[in-house]
């Protein structure tokens, strides 16, 4: 995908995101604060800190779709997944964060109190609505293979686990069993970091020389062999960098033929691969002499 489409495309999820997750945060404050519910305004105050989330997504993405210049000849595609590591960071300090808050409860430290029914209404809503955010992000994540859309759907998703807590926990305090709550953060927690380090493990893995999956470089690799005038390939190697991939390919062609005939086979190479899996970058073909013909 062009870096400006791609860019239009998860700037416009990340506006979408904020302007739903303030509406969420005024909705659950106001209902915790009129329903008594500790469990409710702290979920609203997760909301409301997304929205920081998603500005470190924008500002990734933005950061990332600029151009070459002489300093970074190869662009700043890693920005969007050093985005994505803070987004990971601030992912697993909120599930911490929830755990935490549930072992002080367990243990006595904070008093528990019975909320009213408003709050399981603003509950329900939560869930409903962050899910549907978590989906809405993740198509487009996948879409345009952002990994910072991506780190922000599992934001979306932890969000959406807090109020699966909150519901639990106020639904018990009103049954009269208030550990309930405490007892589903511990648990919503494990859930959010075990998204944390899926988070982590992916940006890393694409801020160093990692090579594409296995699938990919034999899609490549079909792609290569079926142009004309190739008769082999002696190397196929692949570099990501960022959501972007490096292609460097060593093709076998007919030694006795003209320059401009083999040029016009590497060429052709370079096109499929560039045209038929956008999310390469730059493609460097190497022609050799196939071994019958070689000298």
């Amino acid at each position: 995908m062009d870096p400006k489409q791609h860019e239009k495309v998860a700037v416009g999820v990340s506006a979408v995101s904020i302007a739903i997750n303030l509406a969420l945060a005024a909705f659950k404050f106001l209902a915790g604060f009129l329903a008594h519910s500790g469990a409710m305004i702290s979920d609203a105050v997760h909301s409301a800190s997304d929205v920081l989330a998603t500005l470190i997504v924008i500002l990734g993405v933005k950061l990332a779709g600029r151009a070459a210049d002489r300093e970074h000849p190869y662009g700043h595609e890693r920005l969007e997944c050093i985005a994505a590591l803070v987004l990971g960071v601030i992912l697993g300090g909120t599930g911490l964060g929830i755990g935490l808050s549930g072992i002080r409860k367990i243990a006595g430290a904070e008093t528990a109190v019975v909320p009213g029914a408003l709050a399981l209404v603003a509950a329900v809503v939560s869930i409903v609505v962050k899910e549907s955010m978590f989906w809405y992000t993740w198509l487009a994540a996948k879409r345009i293979d952002s990994s910072a859309l991506k780190a922000e759907a599992w934001h979306h998703r932890s969000d959406a686990f807090s109020s699966v807590g909150s519901f639990a926990g106020i639904l018990g305090a009103r049954l009269g069993f208030p550990v309930l709550d405490s007892v589903a953060s511990v648990v919503i927690c494990l859930f959010i970091l075990k998204a944390a380090w899926d988070i982590l493990r992916d940006a890393l893995s694409k801020m160093t020389d990692h090579a594409c999956s296995p699938e990919l470089a034999e899609e490549m690799k079909e792609s290569i062999l079926s142009q004309p005038g190739v008769l082999g390939l002696d190397a196929l190697n692949t570099r990501l960098f960022g959501d972007r991939v490096y292609v460097d390919v060593e093709i076998q062609a007919d030694g006795d033929l003209p320059l401009r005939v083999t040029h016009a086979t590497a060429q052709a190479v370079h096109d499929v691969l560039e045209k038929q899996f956008p999310q390469v970058k730059h493609c460097m073909v190497h022609v050799n002499p196939a071994e019958e013909t070689a000298v």
